[in-house]
């Protein structure tokens, strides 16, 4: 089945930067409509009209800076808020001195706000501290007196964009943990995969070695030796391995970058393509003098993926039979298909396992109950069930949701995984 890199950017950033572009026009069209309802009162109108040409213009034209982070740079974020800053000082000079005092508005009111808040957005709270600073010293120079009503403004959008600030911090902070959460999960389930496929395969050969080197004796001991030795190490390396760490990109509104790998489906085609697969036709090949298997009728339709890992595990129980009950012990399969899931049930008639005994084979890397029929059977969105008595058998019952499988099947239902 052919595997690709799959790359996902989360980003709680963007958003923030898609409403700072809004602000800054609404504003800037507000401060516009304050200036035309109250122009006769201005001592010169003229600069207040000069004023806000410029600041209709740069508005405009900078729309794409707060686009996001990449764009919107310290020069012109220094820029932005020199803009602001010398339309409050321009206020006492354009208005009329009574208005001033009265706690008019400044020309630029609260579009002065958006220039603060793009420096929160981007550089977190100490910037944001930086800038509304430096417009609670503007709006001060310009009313004359720290009256009431200019404290109150000034403290206000001081907290506001250093609390602003806080939170995209946070969020940042927040979003490469969920991409590191994520990565942890991508990777730990692709190497429970081939953990899986080495426990059907490699692990198994190598323990067979081992036995039977064992038995034999003289040279062949010695490789069965090395042989068990690699089977420890083989199985210590795939129940642990490395992970990558998650890393923001280079543009941070685009946020964190998580890498996983996908599974583009077979090459070959075949069963393999995501079509519909009788489970029944997979189970069969495990049918024999020792094996009796008992199904439905009718189709067992499940998507090729899950009828895939649904006979891996059947294989992989029947192996554990073999292996621990004997080769002259005998297995039973049913298969049930429901309406809402598929059930396969594996039966024998060993001695059964003792318990605490799949636990502690876990924890010495055996992981043949723990990811080859368990793992399969839990990414399938199913369960797997050990039921054993000593001197009884055991029972291992396998199932399959068929709501999360179904794709592209005959009813014309869509993939719902």
């Amino acid at each position: 089945m052919a595997r690709r890199d799959k790359v996902m950017r989360m980003s709680v950033e963007q958003p923030l930067w898609r409403a700072l572009t809004g602000y800054r026009v609404l504003t800037m069209i507000y401060a516009i409509g304050l200036f035309a309802s109250a122009h006769d009162e201005f001592t010169r109108p003229w600069l207040a009209v000069a004023y806000f040409t410029v600041l209709g213009a740069w508005t405009l034209a900078t729309l794409p800076k707060v686009a996001s982070a990449a764009a919107c740079t310290k020069p012109f974020l220094a820029a932005d808020l020199a803009v602001a800053l010398t339309g409050i000082l321009l206020t006492p000079v354009a208005d009329a001195a009574e208005r001033v005092h009265d706690g008019g508005p400044t020309l630029p009111s609260i579009w002065t706000a958006g220039s603060v808040l793009a420096f929160a957005i981007k550089g977190g709270w100490r910037w944001a501290a930086l800038a509304s600073t430096l417009v609670a010293v503007a709006n001060l120079v310009e009313r004359g007196n720290p009256a009431r009503d200019t404290v109150h403004n000034v403290v206000l959008v001081w907290v506001a964009s250093i609390a602003i600030g806080y939170v995209v911090e946070v969020a940042r902070a927040s979003e490469l943990t969920l991409a590191r959460a994520l990565e942890i999960e991508a990777a730990t389930r692709e190497r429970e995969r081939l953990a899986r496929d080495i426990h059907d395969g490699v692990l198994q050969v190598l323990a067979m070695v081992q036995r039977r080197g064992a038995v034999i004796g003289g040279e062949a001991a010695e490789l069965g030796r090395m042989a068990g030795e690699q089977e420890v190490a083989l199985r210590t390396l795939v129940s642990g391995g490395l992970v990558p760490v998650s890393r923001a990109s280079e543009d941070a509104a685009r946020g964190a970058v998580v890498r996983t790998v996908e599974e583009d489906g077979p090459e070959d085609g075949g069963p393999g393509d995501g079509g519909p697969v009788d489970l029944r036709s997979l189970l069969a090949p495990h049918a024999g003098s020792r094996v009796s298997l008992a199904e439905p009728g009718a189709p067992v339709l499940l998507a090729a993926q899950a009828a895939r890992e649904v006979a891996a595990a059947v294989g992989a129980a029947l192996d554990n039979v073999r292996r621990h009950a004997g080769e002259q012990a005998r297995a039973w399969i049913l298969v049930e298909d429901e309406p809402d899931e598929v059930i396969v049930t594996v039966r024998d008639d060993g001695p059964g396992i003792p318990e605490g005994r799949l636990a502690q084979a876990e924890g010495e890397g055996r992981l043949g109950v723990a990811l080859s029929i368990r793992g399969r059977l839990r990414d399938l969105g199913g369960s797997a069930d050990v039921i054993s008595v000593p001197g009884q058998g055991t029972e291992v019952e396998l199932r399959v949701p068929k709501d999360r499988q179904r794709t592209n099947d005959p009813r014309g239902k869509a993939e719902q995984r």
